[in-house]
């Protein structure tokens, strides 16, 4: 029963719709960040080199690029609030779901190879929030 409560819990707090995001892909992660009282969004573009925890309401990508030749790594849960929009740019072909391998490599060997996608499909949420707000304005007109 605590298990079917937890559930409950864990999908109430996940994101209607996430993007399906693999290891290997390069994507653009659009993050809140707070500063003082305001809010900015930063943009970290780099590639996916670990899923943990997939279609889970603690679900994590982590993302790696390197900026001035030094590596920086960021891992970022899909379902939270700070997290605006994850855009996937780039497929990769990989075999593996942790590509720590890429740590040690530069230059053209920490290359992946390209994947041909549809990249607008792919970055397409679907629209759940449509009918409800239809069967409100239903709603209104036969009242």
């Amino acid at each position: 029963m605590s298990f079917e409560l937890l559930k409950m819990v864990g999908d109430s707090q996940k994101k209607k719709a996430v993007v399906d995001v693999r290891s290997g892909d390069t994507v653009r992660v659009s993050q809140k960040i707070k500063e003082g009282d305001k809010f900015r969004i930063q943009i970290f573009e780099g590639t996916v080199t670990r899923v943990d925890r997939k279609d889970s309401h603690t679900e994590r990508i982590t993302v790696r690029k390197v900026t001035s030749g030094v590596g920086v790594e960021k891992s970022f849960l899909m379902h939270s609030p700070l997290v605006e929009k994850v855009e996937i740019v780039r497929r990769g072909k990989v075999r593996r779901n942790n590509l720590r391998y890429l740590r040690e490599r530069s230059g053209k060997s920490a290359r992946l190879t390209q994947k041909d996608f549809d990249r607008h499909a792919v970055n397409e949420l679907p629209k759940e929030e449509a009918p409800a707000k239809e069967a409100k304005t239903e709603e209104k007109a036969e009242a």
